[in-house]
Order: C-alpha cells, then sequence, then structure tokens
C-alpha cells in the first residue's frame, strides 16, 4: 500500500484523526503538543498517527493535504488545518461546532474551560 493509500484509509476509517510528531501520549513537537493538548482535554477518542516513525508518512501527508506543516487535523474524512487554525477554532467554538455537526462526541464543558481560560 503506497503512503498516499494509507493516509485515505486512515482518514477514510477513523472519525478523528491527527497527523503529528510523536504520539497523543508523549507528542514530540510544541504544535502537535497543542494540538493533542486541546483534544485529550476535550475528552476526544482520535487516531493519533506518529509521522516521525514513516518518512513517507510524514511527506506524503503534506501532498495528501496539500498543507505543508504538522501536526494536520482530518474529521470524519475532512482537513480541518494545523496548529493555528485549531486552536483559532477552538477559542471560537468553530471546532465544538465541526464535532457536533459530524456527529464526534467531545466534553462540551471542558472546551468552554478552554475559552474561559483563554478569553
Amino acid at each position: 500500500m503506497s503512503a498516499k493509500e494509507t493516509i485515505q484509509n486512515t482518514v477514510d476509517t477513523n472519525d478523528v484523526v491527527l497527523f503529528m510528531k510523536g504520539t497523543k501520549s508523549a507528542p514530540q513537537c510544541g504544535f502537535s503538543s497543542k494540538v493533542a493538548g486541546i483534544l485529550n482535554f476535550m475528552g476526544l477518542e482520535y487516531t493519533d498517527v506518529n509521522v516521525l516513525a514513516d518518512d513517507e508518512i510524514r511527506q506524503g501527508i503534506k501532498e495528501f493535504s496539500d498543507w505543508p506543516t504538522i501536526p494536520q487535523l482530518y474529521i470524519k474524512g475532512e482537513f480541518v488545518g494545523g496548529c493555528d487554525i485549531v486552536i483559532e477554532m477552538t477559542l471560537s467554538g468553530e471546532l465544538d461546532q465541526a464535532f457536533v455537526d459530524k456527529g464526534v462526541a467531545f466534553d462540551a464543558e471542558k472546551a468552554e474551560q478552554i475559552r474561559a481560560a483563554n478569553g
């Protein structure tokens, strides 16, 4: 299976996927840590893909999304964005709405706590 096929399969078969440096329990860069921290705090069930473990996936995800940086968040097959976009969407409530629209369970109270702490 090519890197593109592997990425497509991962995105298609998981509700929420974070392509990141490291893992959700041990991020290996600040940007990946911020996004994983948001998702973890909001109680999301998501699949983490450590791009540092596979150079083909690391390069392939950039081509797949036409987005140059990692981390990259996908919800129900749709590319959401990287660190800055996820933070912005969390603070505006747009990320909550995306989860609601796509039928993905999360802790809305925790999302409010993030906004309250950063408001």
